[in-house]
Parts: structure tokens; C-alpha cells; sequence
């Protein structure tokens, strides 16, 4: 009997989840294999440098008799690219990603390029908002969008300055659904596969524009620090990860900002411990190092947050 760890989702592609479970993570990075035919395979987000993952890529290829002609990566966030170096120095195969990545690749990819291998062919998708170097690739024989972390299998997704733009993810989403309507499947970077693409990006778009209503709701009713803005919408969710809504807060107030519906005013006081303690946290609930470097990373725990009071402009 094979010992592959590899899940299979399709005919042509299979999971493999990294070892790494935690709150910016799910269960795990979601690493995928798609077989492109006559042994000839691709991996996408080989995922964290883990050694026993990494070699769980390699085994799979020996046991299926097959070699990776290629590895690509969504987007340079830690959880999704470290191992695609030891993968490739193992199996001989390029890594390729967007030209802003952080980490060295082998070839460029860009918007509307197509990548094919054997029978499979990916079409790439320039797919900024929660990272600025992030794409999609859709797979285009079974209609299959890998998404990385613009659109997960369970929940949604954090979109946090300085890299996230909360403007650009919904433009990123509305460009998903109205290109890409008869996508069958989509393959998120944590969580569960999707079978119901167009349901699951609209509950996306609308889920932002409903968390920015209750942005503007609460202005409605005065001036608000982020801290109260938290404690308001947020007074539901788990206080550990208030950190992080707080930074996904800072997004929606940006974007506002910028269109001249909202004004900020900083504060001459001092933040009080707790709210000091939700703009600029040492590290949170993340676990170990591995961890806290994906929450930096994602949520630019370490940047600076604005002390402010925001208002809803006067007409």
C-alpha cells in the first residue's frame, strides 16, 4: 500500500497540507500537486521548510513514478513559499512567482501568462489586496481557481496594511466572480476545497461590505478610536485575536479615508494599557516562531499603528 500523504481532490489535483496548524493557518498550508499527465507534475505552495514535508513532495513523485517539471507560489507570505527552495534543490524542478516576491525564483510569472505542463495549463491571475505580490492560478481544463490566501476553504481572510489594500482584495474579488463565473472549484491555501465558487466569492464581497458598514454604523454615532471600533464590532470574537481585527479595521479606515469619507484625528494622550496592548502586540495567541512570523508578515504586527480618533466627514 502507498504511504503518499497526498489527497485527492480531482483527477488531476491532489493536497498535501503542511504540518503548521495554528490561528493564521487553520489546519495547515494547503500544498497541491496537479498532475499534468505522463508523470509530468506541478506543485503549488510547497508551504513552510519543514523537512518531512518537503520530502512527503518528493516520495509522492518517486511513489507515483512522476517528476515535478515546475513549483509555483501565490504569494511570499512564510507559510506558503519557504520550502520551495529545498523542493527544488530535491527534484530539479523552477520555482516561479510574482516579480515582487521576497524570495529568490527562477522565472517571473505575470497576468494572463499561461503556465502548461503536460495536458494541465494554468492561466495566471494577478490577484493583489492581501499581499501585494499575491496571484491566482486557474487550472483551466477543470475550471479550478488555487486561490493562496485570497479566498480560504473555511472563514475569511485578513487584509492588513502595510501590505494588504482592502480596496484592492475587493477588486481582486469582483474581478474573480465576473471573469471567472464557471469556476467549479476553488483550492484555498487553508481550510477545505470549495465546490461552490460563485456562492463562496459572493458571501466574500458581501462579508467586507457589511463589516464596513458597521464601521460607518458606529462612526455614525461619534468619533471612535480603533480600540472602541474593535470592542464594538468585534465584541463577539475571541478578545486574543482583537490584535488582528484591529488591523483589519486600519484597512477599511484607509480606504475611507482616502475617498474622503472618514478623517482622523490623532491623539495627543497616551493609549491606555489595553489599548496598547490591542494596537501593538508583542506577538498574540500565534505559537511558536514559525507562527508569530506568519502573523507578522500577514498582519505587519511590528509597523506602526496610528493613535487616532475617526469621525465621519461633515458634508
Amino acid at each position: 500500500m502507498s504511504s503518499s500523504p497526498l489527497v485527492a481532490l480531482s483527477p488531476r489535483v491532489k493536497r498535501l497540507r503542511a504540518p503548521n496548524p495554528g490561528p493564521m493557518t487553520l489546519d495547515g498550508t494547503n500544498g497541491y500537486v496537479i498532475d499534468g499527465g505522463a508523470g509530468r507534475w506541478i506543485a503549488v505552495d510547497p508551504g513552510p521548510d519543514i523537512t518531512e514535508h518537503v520530502e512527503q513532495f518528493v516520495r509522492a513523485a518517486e511513489e507515483g513514478g512522476a517528476r515535478f517539471e515546475a513549483i509555483v507560489v501565490t504569494h511570499g507570505h512564510p507559510d506558503h513559499y519557504p520550502a520551495a527552495a529545498p523542493l527544488a534543490r530535491a527534484t530539479g524542478a523552477p520555482v516561479l512567482a510574482h516579480a515582487a516576491v521576497p524570495f529568490p525564483h527562477d522565472r517571473t510569472l505575470a497576468e494572463g501568462e499561461r503556465l502548461t505542463v503536460g495536458d494541465a495549463t494554468l492561466r495566471v491571475v494577478e490577484a493583489p489586496g492581501h499581499a501585494r505580490d499575491h496571484l491566482v492560478f486557474y487550472l483551466e481544463d477543470e475550471r479550478a481557481l488555487f486561490t493562496g490566501d485570497v479566498i480560504l476553504g473555511r472563514g475569511t481572510v485578513i487584509v492588513a496594511p502595510p501590505g494588504g489594500d482592502m480596496r484592492v482584495y475587493q477588486g481582486t474579488l469582483r474581478r474573480l466572480r465576473d471573469e471567472l463565473p464557471d469556476a467549479t472549484a476553488i483550492y484555498g491555501g487553508h481550510g477545505p476545497e470549495i465546490r461552490t465558487p460563485a456562492t463562496t466569492i459572493a458571501f466574500y464581497i458581501a462579508h467586507r461590505e457589511e463589516r464596513e458598514a458597521a464601521v460607518l454604523a458606529v462612526l455614525a454615532g461619534g468619533p471612535a478610536t480603533i480600540p472602541a471600533l474593535v470592542a464594538a464590532i468585534y465584541r463577539d470574537v475571541d478578545e486574543r485575536l482583537w490584535p488582528a481585527a484591529a488591523r483589519q479595521l486600519l484597512a477599511y479606515l484607509i480606504a475611507l479615508e482616502r475617498e474622503e469619507r472618514v478623517v482622523a484625528r490623532l491623539l495627543e494622550r497616551e493609549p491606555t494599557e489595553r489599548e496598547h496592548a490591542l494596537l501593538y502586540p508583542k506577538s498574540g495567541p500565534f505559537g511558536d516562531e514559525r507562527a508569530r512570523a506568519v502573523a507578522r508578515a500577514e498582519l505587519g504586527i511590528g509597523n506602526v499603528m496610528p493613535f487616532a480618533e475617526y469621525a465621519l466627514k461633515s458634508a
